[in-house]
């Protein structure tokens, strides 16, 4: 792996390059904002310099997306006006809640109960469309309160899905579906498991990005 660097609109980009037997010169961003170039070998230098120049405005606007994302999320304000996260769009919590002379503590509750509620309704419906297509089936679905895990599976085909999910647009939240079905069959992450993944959704890496950046915003 070759380290370079491009000046981009004042801004110094910073990459690694990836040679390979592929055809095709890619970019990639993960979700701490590393910038990898994937290129066929013996690409030159001006190449791939001007790969990023090129993709200068894009790269520089992800960053600052992902810088942005990171950053502390603001308090919450629980009152009628309150604006939440519900199915990747926010909400005035009126929308959400009845907020009828209700006290913070009394509407943080009720709102907890909302997205758990609605957590394991939308889990429940969608589950139903891809455990046809994998030909696997939960034998118990639960949603939980975790600070580290949007899913899990057990090895007694037990799966939970973490309340927060709901916050999520409905293609992510497909996302942790999918990964904690095929964890049924295949119970570690390898190859296998992601080809399987990737077979429902190859745009799976998408939706982990999106988790990444954004779960500090998805909270209470």
């Amino acid at each position: 792996m070759v380290v370079m660097k491009v000046k981009v609109e004042n801004t110094i980009i910073e990459f690694n390059v990836q040679y390979g037997n592929g055809k095709k010169l890619s970019i990639h961003i993960d979700s701490s904002g590393f910038i990898t170039v994937k290129a066929p070998k013996d690409t030159s230098k001006e190449v791939i310099n001007g790969a990023i120049e090129s993709k200068g405005t894009w790269i520089l606007e992800k960053l600052e997306e992902i810088r942005k994302a990171r950053e502390l999320p603001q308090a919450r304000e629980y009152h009628a006006n309150g604006k939440f996260l519900y199915m990747g769009e926010e909400r005035f919590l009126h929308e959400l809640i009845d907020c009828s002379d209700l006290n913070e503590e009394v509407l943080k509750r009720n709102l907890k109960k909302f997205y758990m509620t609605r957590c394991k309704a939308i889990t429940e419906e969608r589950i139903k469309i891809y455990q046809k297509q994998l030909k696997v089936k939960p034998k118990i679905i639960e949603i939980v309160e975790s600070k580290v895990k949007w899913g899990s599976c057990s090895s007694g085909k037990k799966i939970t899905f973490n309340f927060r999910l709901a916050m999520a647009p409905i293609e992510v939240i497909d996302y942790v579906i999918i990964h904690e079905l095929c964890h049924i069959t295949h119970m570690n992450h390898d190859r296998s498991f992601w080809r399987r993944v990737g077979s429902i959704m190859p745009d799976y890496k998408e939706k982990e990005e999106y988790l990444a950046r954004h779960s500090q915003s998805m909270s209470l």
